[in-house]
């Protein structure tokens, strides 16, 4: 019989992306010009459109170990063989090694999720997204722009950590650590840490331009 973590395990398709860390349920568009990921797009619109989004990072040089499984919902083809496609982040993955490097990576991943809890997680939900509508409320003050949260902002708190983890922007090193945490309430804790500092910082440069306006 076979045990759930081989059933769990496929080759999959894999695109490193330059500082680009996708989450599980959050849309990512992309261009596709290089050759060998033309074929490799061509290939998975035969079969069931998934391929993997690894974060390679430019100054390090490395591919990161942790990724998610995006699906192509949407493609536009373009002339010269390029394409637009827009895709959605699925299931988290590992990769446990590659299967081959040519025309582009496959490798044999299995997938992630985070552990169950017995733990309440909506206090620490309600407050990660307090804190939000508290950046927000200061960002749009201080840039004196309207700035508004969606109506869909996710309420389950493992969806609404995948939401603002996607939505930090120029670090990307901090996002792929929050991708790979499996403990739903520690990715909160951290993303309240963050979003704490960031509201502190906004605070006190909207008291200063107060001062001075």
């Amino acid at each position: 019989m076979a045990s759930s973590s081989s059933i769990a395990v496929r080759e999959l398709p894999l695109f490193p992306l330059p500082d680009v860390v996708l989450f599980p349920g959050r849309p990512l568009p992309l261009h596709i010009f290089e050759f060998r990921y033309r074929i490799m797009m061509n290939t998975i619109l035969e079969s069931d459109r998934r391929f993997g989004v690894l974060m390679f990072d430019p100054v390090q040089g490395q591919i990161a170990g942790v990724g998610c499984c995006a699906e192509i919902i949407h493609f536009q083809r373009l002339p010269d063989d390029r394409m637009k496609i827009v895709t959605l982040g699925q299931q988290r993955f590992r990769v446990l090694e590659y299967v081959r490097e040519k025309p582009y990576r496959v490798g044999l991943v299995e997938w992630i999720e985070d552990h169950p809890t017995e733990e309440d997680l909506r206090p620490t939900a309600t407050e990660v997204e307090q804190l939000l509508r508290d950046v927000v409320h200061l960002s749009a003050k201080l840039t004196d722009q309207r700035i508004e949260l969606p109506e869909d902002l996710p309420s389950l708190p493992l969806e609404l950590s995948y939401w603002v983890a996607s939505n930090l922007y120029g670090v990307a090193g901090e996002q792929q650590l929050l991708l790979e945490m499996q403990n739903t309430v520690d990715r909160l804790k951290r993303e309240s840490e963050i979003l704490t500092s960031t509201r502190n910082h906004l605070a006190a440069r909207t008291a200063l331009k107060d001062v001075l306006s």
